[in-house]
């Protein structure tokens, strides 16, 4: 089943129901509205801008996109591209996008100019659709996109390269466009984090992006009474197919602009939320807050919150454990997944396994797994390999990269680079990236069991550890650690806690500094090496 099957089905069924809000408490006082919005914002000076639509009122805007896209030539198979922050637009253009039978290419809103122009010439992308945050990007690659392609611009003010959204589709029928879809069809490219140089391509079929949505809906429960608080970027896989448990069920959701605690306790409590993805960052500084007794949980209204899930990277234990000591009622759940499979789920922990927090958990629904050695045999139970995973949500390839896809899909299994391990009772256990791995005098160290030890240390607000050059060993375990706000602490302190760890994985060397964190929560390991490790790899070279 086509995923745009869903949004129709939920017109039919549950039309004047509220399908999505968006929930903006960080807006500027100063920012351009139309009448209609202003009339919503007007005389509630300390209240957040708030807009809302039904599922009739989306699936309409999403064939309005449709069947304007159309009129402009655009059919099955061609590439249109989203670079936009999260808005109560997002979804219906890019569901808009998927009715016409073309590919959505959803781009990271942190690419730079050249990255930008990188990614529309890999995916070959005939319309891009951006809002006014971008114009100055476009603007510095200006007359190196324009030629051949539809520039759509979405808000207020539209530049002279560009065509008005609004515009554009105020014409156009809201009636369902005459394009018919297969789950084989192509329906969807997300890129890679990039984290080895400009990213790659992942392409999809509307199998993926329907295995995706009905998985979520399984592995949570997702009710008809829920209500899904969406809070990373709609471009990253993990937030929109978080987001389509919701779709499956009917259910409203909250698009909300703003991470800090208060905002998100806010959303919460006024919006009546039951699920919330967080990422690690987000979970640690409302415990924080709760600590210090800056903010109180009983100040808010969290009886009808009932999942607390985190993805997107490793999970402390020790996190979780204090959340639970706040919100003891709170089911939890951890998923892992990556691009290549459609995003968070092929393997989760499941709501019923906290007692096995720390692992990323069993095979998702209709997903298999296994772990290999660098010959691809499978290892022993217990032993440390590569992740491999295999099911209906797997990427079709790498778009225009014969070689990658090659070196990454094998007899239909997904080769993840991710190193892990599984125990007796068959839960599997995240080990580290297979580049990530620090080789020390010729012993493998794995940085995530260390940055899960040092995380639950009480001064410690966020660490990342990584390798160092060192002409003796090779490599050398370093931590970089951030500090709570407020607190004190010393290299002597963390030496100290760290000889609970075996001798040969005791950091060599401490360094305090903020941990960079990019959009979707996953540690800037490469900005960390090239800030600590290559700079010292050539002072040392130069030594030499």
């Amino acid at each position: 089943m086509p995923v745009t099957d869903l949004l129709e089905r939920n017109h039919k069924l549950y039309g004047d129901e509220v399908a999505l809000v968006e929930l903006n408490p960080t807006i500027a006082e100063n920012r351009k509205m139309t009448w209609k919005e202003f009339d919503l914002v007007q005389n509630v000076s300390k209240q957040p801008y708030r807009r809302e639509i039904t599922w009739s009122i989306f699936d309409e805007k999403a064939n309005r996109v449709a069947n304007m896209l159309i009129s402009r030539g655009v059919k099955k198979g061609d590439r249109v591209a989203i670079l936009m922050f999260n808005c109560l637009e997002w979804l219906p253009i890019y569901f808009g996008i998927l009715k016409t039978g073309a590919i959505a290419v959803p781009f990271n809103f942190r690419f730079a100019s050249d990255e930008i122009k990188y990614c529309l010439d890999l995916a070959e992308v005939q319309v891009l659709f951006f809002g006014n945050q971008f114009i100055g990007r476009l603007e510095a690659i200006e007359e190196e996109i324009e030629k051949g392609r539809l520039l759509i611009y979405v808000g207020d003010g539209c530049p002279t390269f560009a065509e008005s959204y609004h515009e554009l589709v105020a014409d156009a029928s809201s009636q369902p466009p005459l394009v018919r879809l297969e789950e084989e069809d192509d329906a969807a490219i997300y890129f890679s984090s990039g984290t080895t140089g400009f990213p790659k391509a992942i392409l999809h079929n509307h199998e993926s992006l329907t295995q995706a949505a009905q998985m979520e809906q399984r592995h949570h429960n997702t009710g008809r009474d829920d209500t899904f608080l969406c809070i990373p970027p709609l471009y990253h896989t993990g937030a929109k197919f978080h987001w389509m448990g919701s779709l499956v069920a009917g259910s409203k959701a909250v698009i909300l602009i703003g991470t800090s605690p208060e905002i998100i306790l806010d959303a919460v409590s006024k919006e009546k939320c039951t699920l919330v993805w967080l990422l690690v960052p987000w979970a640690q500084e409302i415990l924080e807050k709760f600590d210090s007794g800056e903010l109180k949980p009983e100040d808010y209204e969290l009886d009808q919150w009932r999942l607390m899930h985190i993805g997107a990277q490793p999970v402390p234990p020790s996190l979780i454990r204090h959340w639970k000591e706040y919100f003891p009622h709170h089911d939890y759940d951890t998923n892992y997944g990556l691009s290549e499979s459609t995003g968070p789920g092929c393997v989760h922990l499941g709501i019923e396994n906290t007692h096995k927090v720390g692992a990323i958990g069993v095979p998702g629904y209709r997903w298999k797994c296994k772990i290999v050695d660098e010959e691809g045999n499978e290892v022993e139970q217990g032993e440390v390999g590569e992740l491999c995973v295999k099911g209906p949500g797997v990427m079709t390839c790498y778009y225009n990269d014969p070689k990658a896809t090659e070196e990454t899909l094998k007899d239909g299994w997904l080769f993840t680079g991710d190193m892990a391990m599984q125990d007796e009772d068959g839960f599997y256990f995240l080990v580290d990236r297979k580049k990530d791995v620090i080789i020390s005098g010729g012993e493998n160290i794995y940085p995530v069991q260390i940055e899960n030890f040092l995380s639950a240390y009480p001064k410690v607000s966020d660490v990342a550890v990584i390798g160092l050059p060192d002409k003796r060993l090779g490599e050398i375990t370093g931590a970089i650690i951030s500090i709570i706000d407020g607190m004190e602490c010393t290299e002597e302190e963390i030496n100290e806690y760290c000889k609970k760890l075996p001798k040969y994985k005791r950091p060599k060397k401490v360094i305090f500094a903020e941990v960079p964190r990019n959009a979707t929560g996953k540690i800037e390991k490469p900005a960390l090496r090239k800030k600590y490790g290559a700079d010292q790899l050539v002072a040392q070279q130069n030594r030499g």
